[in-house]
């Protein structure tokens, strides 16, 4: 897998903790060159001070030609154990002549009197360069990156006439120790701070990421599961992954709306080609049924009267006649020419179900806010509201219940029929309006069907929701201009 692909949640705290690293360790580095150019600056002035000293005491040495004394002025450190107690103390020390061969030494038995520096010495050349160049004047660090050493050269003068050069070598690895410990405890602090800002680090970039993972991951179900099933957990807040957080949401909503109204409108355009189809075969079935009741009536009024016939045709009529009916209530037509809904007229819908509560011993939750005439037809409101509630009594059990609510909200009527019958799967909801499905209650579905062509007619709608315990019909239907 690719660095590019990882999640945000693993990929901005990798990043996070290689800029730590990375500047942790810069940041150590400056300290360490630092502390490297403070020792060797310490090293400079210790050696600057202690050759001065010594080009001072060795000038009466020097001028009588006393070497022995010189030779205990060189190696008077050594002898009181000053080189083993300070660091910056001097490998060696040697007086060099003009004529570049060793006056003195504190190491004769590598450095003997006399010697040739080009051959005595090590790391003659650089050495050796620099000792010829030389004119008297202050004391200089030689510091060559391919010697093994570093010369502290001072010259020895009496009168303005040079005697000799002290030439004090410091092993280059004096520096190791100490930029060793330097190093070391560097690198623990370092490490103490890493491992609190990568924790640090991790932990806030888990929180900073986990909202954007949690986006990506809805945003992944959008197209492929229902909008109502996408839900996002986002903290509002104004920045950018508020923001991006509230886009989405108004995106969900949207298409939340957008499937709501798909559905309603698959389901409006189902119920109105299978009322378009039952009116059509109504209307070819009427035709041949009442030229076969007219055959009847005809035969029985001038038949022979035979009584085996005539119970036959009887039983003829009777079923032509249940036929002619079941036709008669696909053929809904609401008659607008009945008065206006009165709040009078709601009350006689409760009058006309109460036998049938009684009867199924259920409890009935009436509530009429209609305080005044409704400019609708009566009679479609009231079959609207009967066919609804012999539905919610069907449903229910001895002992249920069933709630009806009507009222005016400006300018529509509300009407809600309840129950908390049987619960109604989702699957069944959609083709709840439809003509002859069958319900729980044994009926052939023809009361919905007739209530949904007469709110549709009203220019109403008709909803229907279900849920353990509670079932509910809503029916909204416009009152302005609808009378």
């Amino acid at each position: 897998m690719r660095l590019r692909d990882l999640s945000l949640k693993y990929k901005i705290p990798l990043r996070g903790s290689v800029l730590i690293v990375i500047t942790a360790c810069a940041v150590s580095g400056a300290l360490v060159a630092r502390e490297y150019d403070d020792f060797r600056r310490d090293l400079v002035e210790t050696a600057d001070a202690i050759s001065r000293v010594f080009a001072q005491t060795l000038v009466a040495p020097l001028v009588h030609d006393d070497v022995w004394r010189a030779y205990e002025i060189i190696t008077a450190p050594s002898r009181s154990g000053a080189r083993a107690s300070s660091p910056l103390a001097a490998e060696w020390v040697a007086i060099v002549d003009p004529n570049l061969r060793v006056y003195v030494s504190s190491r004769p038995e590598r450095f003997p009197v006399l010697a040739e520096v080009a051959t005595a010495l090590p790391d003659a050349r650089p050495l050796v360069e620099e000792l010829r160049s030389r004119s008297p004047g202050a004391p200089r660090l030689v510091d060559r990156g391919d010697a093994q050493h570093l010369y502290m050269l001072t010259p020895i003068v009496a009168d303005g006439v040079l005697l000799g050069t002290l030439v004090a070598a410091f092993p280059r690895d004096v520096f190791l120790p100490r930029l060793r410990d330097i190093v070391w405890r560097a690198a623990l602090v370092t490490l103490a701070v890493l491992a609190v800002i990568i924790a640090a680090s991790w932990f806030w970039a888990q929180r900073f990421a986990a909202p954007l993972v949690d986006l990506a991951e809805r945003m992944s179900l959008v197209g492929r599961a229902e909008p109502t099933d996408v839900k996002l957990q986002l903290e509002e807040s104004k920045d950018e992954i508020g923001r991006l957080a509230t886009a989405f949401r108004e995106m969900l909503s949207g298409l939340r709306e957008k499937a709501e109204l798909e559905r309603q409108i698959i389901s409006t355009e189902r119920l109105a080609a299978i009322g378009r189809l039952s009116a059509a075969i109504a209307h070819e079935i009427n035709n041949p049924l009442g030229g076969m009741l007219n055959a009847i009536d005809t035969f029985r009024r001038h038949g022979n009267g035979d009584p085996m016939t005539l119970r036959t045709m009887a039983l003829l009529e009777r079923g032509l006649t249940q036929i002619r009916e079941t036709v008669a209530a696909l053929l809904v037509e609401a008659k607008v020419s009945a008065h206006p809904l009165a709040p009078q007229d709601v009350e006689d819908v409760r009058m006309l179900v109460l036998a049938d509560v009684h009867r199924k011993g259920a409890r009935l939750e009436w509530d009429n806010r209609l305080a005044e005439s409704v400019p609708l037809p009566s009679t479609a409101v009231r079959q609207i509201l009967i066919n609804l509630l012999l539905n919610a009594l069907h449903a229910v059990e001895p002992g249920g219940r069933v709630s009806c609510a009507v009222e005016r909200v400006d300018a529509t009527l509300r009407l809600v029929v309840g129950n908390d019958g049987a619960h109604i799967p989702a699957e069944r909801l959609d083709r709840l309006f439809e003509p002859f499905v069958p319900s729980a209650s044994g009926g052939n579905g023809l009361g919905l069907w007739v209530t949904y062509q007469i709110v549709r007619q009203l220019g109403g709608r008709i909803a229907a929701s279900s849920f353990p315990g509670d079932t509910r019909f809503e029916v909204a239907l416009p009152v302005e201009g609808a009378a």
